[in-house]
């Protein structure tokens, strides 16, 4: 299989006069830039970088940032993104895990870059200079990484632990983007809205996708749904890929109309799931061809697709071109204990997919608990219907996924928890149509305390925006089991008691 760089050089064989990305006023032709990329490349030279380092970056879907991508598989170096939301402990934790020799950053991030120890003494490049880099364009860069080397390394959350490292080959990623293109029945041209961030799976898996079809890629570099719904429009994009919270902002921005959508054919969505009435109110206002609700993770691209999305409500569908999926018992000891159709268990994919990564970096527990017997033990629950159709119930970790984010109960639990009127704190994530779910906390209390209080605290406390709850429901008691676990399930049912309110004062 081509590597990456390959790859690229050619789409632009195929395609070199056609628009290959767009942001802002910038509007570059694949030839154009390749010859920027070329610039890039011979930059990342100068910095002293070789074949198999990890670059750390910190940046929003700017067209810097996707020059950037593309350079490194070039130079055979390895793209290692962080949420440009990330704390100063956790570009600080990205430095010393990935061994990072260079950190990338922008405006918007210099801040947190600039107080993280370990970054302190490596070369830092702005978005600001890699734009004066490829100002001057440069030769054609001739590709340095085979298809067996590492292309990208992203983070996944844990529940209980620092992220993990999720290391890819670059014929993991080309086969990851080819099956998007095939299972998205993408046409050649296509033009994509490059939203989805490039430290997510789904925005690096749409930048290769749109190169393998000779389409343009069209930066958005923070979500802004009325800015989403102008360049719908201005630059007649083809289809969407997006986690179901964006979906949500853009079909009820008051700028919205099916007339301004017109040129999207074809929806795709992953990240979360998605609430029936969503589905249905966006297959009425944009009528497309196919709607996609893809299911799989950053460790392996694809589970399982469901090309028919708003034809059955909450269906992942069956297993993509390149996997084979299971579900088996809960706490099932290996890959051969099957649940029965309807029963709940966790959902295994086949590791040995063309998409799939081949363990954690550094982490040999993690991988030896993740991969056995040949599968990748997902920790999803889910079953399978009598069709043969899957359905994603849940985590068995009881990650919240709010937004396309994840988000761990038990760091916001630790947070709040750290309050001195908090006696006992419980989060889950709530089902709600536009975040896909929401943080909730259950608070137990004691002594005065309000939610505006407990917001205040997580501010103060570093807790990152997306991570705060939305919702705080003060209870008599958090349920629990007899041996005192947490009984998350029940506070997602409702079957909780919040506390009587207050008598008010007489005069």
């Amino acid at each position: 299989m081509f590597d990456l760089g390959t790859s690229f050089l050619a789409s632009v064989a195929r395609d070199p006069d056609a628009l290959a990305v767009v942001d802002g006023g910038t509007r570059l032709t694949y030839a154009e830039w390749l010859a920027r990329i070329g610039a890039l490349v011979d930059e990342l030279d100068r910095l002293g970088l070789k074949h198999g380092d990890h670059v750390l970056t910190a940046m929003q879907n700017r067209w810097e940032n996707a020059s950037l991508h593309w350079a490194c598989q070039f130079a055979g170096l390895i793209v290692t993104p962080l949420n440009w939301r990330a704390k100063p402990d956790e570009v600080d934790y990205g430095v010393k895990d990935a061994e990072a020799k260079a950190v990338f950053f922008e405006a918007a991030t210099a801040d947190v870059v600039d107080a993280a120890p370990a970054a302190t003494h490596l070369p830092r490049v702005s978005d600001g200079d890699l734009a004066q880099i490829m100002d001057r364009s440069g030769d054609e860069p001739a590709p340095r990484a085979g298809a067996d080397d590492w292309s990208l390394m992203l983070y996944t959350s844990g529940t209980t632990s620092k992220p993990k490292g999720v290391p890819r080959r670059h014929r993991a990623e080309r086969a990851g983007a080819l099956a998007h293109v095939a299972q998205n029945l993408y046409r050649h041209g296509e033009t994509t809205l490059g939203v989805m961030p490039l430290y997510h799976t789904m925005g690096v898996r749409s930048l290769i996708a749109s190169s393998l079809t000779g389409g343009a890629f069209i930066c958005l570099p923070r979500f802004d749904a009325r800015k989403a719904i102008d360049l719908i429009e201005a630059e007649r994009i083809t289809n969407l890929y997006l986690v179901p919270t964006l979906y949500h902002d853009v079909l009820h921005h008051a700028s919205f109309s099916p007339e301004r959508v017109r040129s999207v054919t074809k929806l795709g969505y992953a990240g979360a799931s998605m609430t029936d009435g969503l589905l249905k109110k966006l297959d009425e206002a944009f009528k497309p061809e196919l709607f996609v609700n893809h299911y799989g993770s950053s460790e392996i691209y694809t589970f399982t697709i469901e090309q028919k999305a708003a034809a059955k409500p909450g269906s992942a569908g069956r297993a993509g071109i390149n996997q084979m999926i299971r579900v088996v018992k809960l706490n099932a000891a290996g890959p051969d204990e099957l649940a029965a159709p309807r029963e709940e268990g966790e959902i295994i994919a086949l590791a040995k997919s063309d998409e799939a990564f081949e363990g954690y970096w550094k982490r040999p527990a993690a991988t030896e608990k993740a991969l056995r017997g040949g599968w990748y033990f997902t920790g999803d629950t889910g079953f399978f219907d009598e069709d043969g159709d899957l359905f994603v119930t849940g985590r068995a970790d009881d990650m919240i996924i709010t937004g396309g984010e994840n988000v761990s109960p038990v760091e916001v639990e630790s947070c709040l928890s750290l309050h001195d009127n908090v006696a006992e704190v419980a989060v889950v994530g709530l089902p709600d149509e536009r975040w896909g779910q929401v943080v909730t906390a259950f608070v137990k209390r004691k002594g005065d305390l309000t939610a505006a209080q407990l917001d205040e605290h997580c501010k103060a406390s570093g807790l990152a925006n997306f991570r705060r709850p939305r919702r705080i429901v003060f209870v008599e008691e958090i349920p629990k089991s007899p041996v005192g676990k947490i009984l998350r399930r029940m506070l997602v049912a409702g079957d909780y008691r919040e506390e009587a309110p207050a008598p008010e004062h007489q005069n």
